[in-house]
């Protein structure tokens, strides 16, 4: 029988890699990991994290200009963009170390390099040269920034470089229409930037409720955000210390920076997949079958590298349930992609989960469609222009309750114990009967008529 270095390697020390080594070694496991960039990932060095930090400087503004409704009165804020990064990097650098040392706590082995598949058991870690071996390999290498081709795109950045920007633009040009793009769109224009997003469609936010971003695209309008649609960078050049950007439309702008944000692509990049037979389809995600496993029997992937539902918690959930299986005699009940919350922290916020209007149009003939738009108690007394935008998708047949969609503040945190309900298959007639907590936002959904 083999002898093997490790029972499990794994390859990226993100969300889900991380989970999977830690839990495996709980298990009894021996394991190695490898990650040659930061422990931790996109998600804590370059996405989640940082930007939700950015999010929460950005509503500053707002506070202070509530604040004299409610009788506070301060001299004039200002924004110092240094003192974030600073404070930023620090926090950033505290979570990196604390990824580390919880992996050595549970007695992972780790290597702070890439690693490249030799076969179906073993690795190459690439600056040392060292080639270890296991009995299985998890590959968590999440996704990268995708680029589009055109010229000058040398000139533009991405979330990844965003961070680490010297100085805030001034003027920021914005390409895409996802998540990431609004986000982004919304913390800059609260940090006072003079912010313009680029289009490829008709619309935002692709893939979610029509409705829902509808309702968005008026508020960053009225945030100060020019939004511009069904249009394409065709160049940009350097002049001077501006950046010239021509579109495919006509169109023409003078910006300090743009940024691309049109997508993420599985980071497959030198990871050795052909090699050791490892299959990917055309948009480069490794495919996989269930529990993660991929062509090659000891070799398993999770996380965005699989490009099925590219969202941390989903990474983590894949992670854990994978080394529980295999390490720890647990089966975990299969993820329910369809039932994931999803929340969008622009400025109001995003919180969804379940079917969309069209979706269920399409599945559920007898629709009931359930929704409210209104000011909360705080944005009246501080004549705020923010509102509050409710949907409730109810199938009338069942009365089961298959979408909610939610705009407003806090959103996020009420979406999370909504995907409980709609998990459990909760009725509309279950959240009706529910008492009403008041006053708050959240009571609305439960009095919806």
């Amino acid at each position: 029988m083999q002898q093997f270095d490790f029972d499990l390697f794994v390859i990226g020390a993100g969300s889900g890699g991380a989970r999977a080594a830690r839990v495996a070694a709980k298990h009894g496991a021996r394991v190695g990991i490898a990650e040659g960039a930061n422990f931790g990932g996109t998600c804590v060095n370059r996405g989640c994290v940082p930007k939700k930090l950015m999010v929460y400087a950005s509503r500053f503004p707002d506070a202070f200009k509530a604040g004299k409704a409610f009788g506070w009165h301060a001299p004039e804020a200002s924004f110092d963009w240094h003192a974030l990064m600073d404070h930023k990097d620090t926090e950033i650098n505290r979570l990196e170390n604390v990824y580390e040392r919880n992996l050595h706590g549970v007695g992972v082995q780790t290597f702070s390099e890439h690693a490249t598949l030799l076969d179906a058991h073993s690795v190459r870690l690439r600056t040392s040269g060292k080639v270890v071996t296991a009995e299985r390999i998890l590959i968590a290498t999440g996704a990268a920034p995708d680029r589009p081709r055109f010229p000058g795109v040398d000139l533009a950045i991405t979330s990844d470089e965003l961070f680490h920007l010297n100085k805030q633009p001034r003027r920021l040009l914005i390409v895409g229409g996802g998540y990431i793009a609004v986000e982004f769109a919304g913390v800059f224009a609260g940090l006072g930037s003079q912010v313009t997003q680029l289009v490829r469609g008709p619309a935002l936010l692709r893939g979610f409720d029509d409705e829902i971003a509808g309702t968005l695209r008026e508020h960053l309008s009225l945030r100060g955000v020019d939004l511009v649609f069904d249009d394409r960078i065709e160049r940009v050049r350097r002049e001077g210390a501006a950046l010239q950007v021509e579109t495919t439309g006509g169109r023409s702008f003078e910006v300090d920076t743009v940024l691309l944000s049109t997508g993420r692509r599985p980071n497959i990049e030198g990871l050795g997949l052909e090699t050791a037979g490892v299959e990917v389809n055309d948009k480069g995600a490794i495919v996989v079958g269930p529990g993660g496993r991929t062509s090659v029997a000891s070799i398993f992937a999770i996380g965005d590298v699989t490009d099925r539902l590219n969202l941390t918690p989903v990474a983590i959930r894949e992670g854990q349930a994978f080394s529980d299986r295999h390490y720890g005699g647990i089966e975990s009940p299969e993820i329910d992609y369809a039932l994931v919350p999803t929340a969008v922290f622009t400025t109001p916020e995003i919180g969804v989960v379940g079917l969309t209007e069209a979706q269920a149009r399409e599945r559920h003939p007898q629709l009931r469609v359930l929704k409210t738009r209104f000011r909360s108690m705080a944005q009246a007394f501080a004549g705020s222009q923010d509102q509050v935008f409710f949907k409730v998708l109810v199938d009338d047949a069942t009365d089961r309750v298959v979408g909610v969609h939610l705009l407003g503040e806090g959103v996020a945190e009420m979406i999370q114990f909504i995907a409980v309900a709609l998990k459990a298959n909760a009725t509309w007639l279950d959240f009706r009967s529910t008492v009403a907590l008041h006053p708050t936002i959240a009571e609305e959904l439960v009095t919806l008529k």
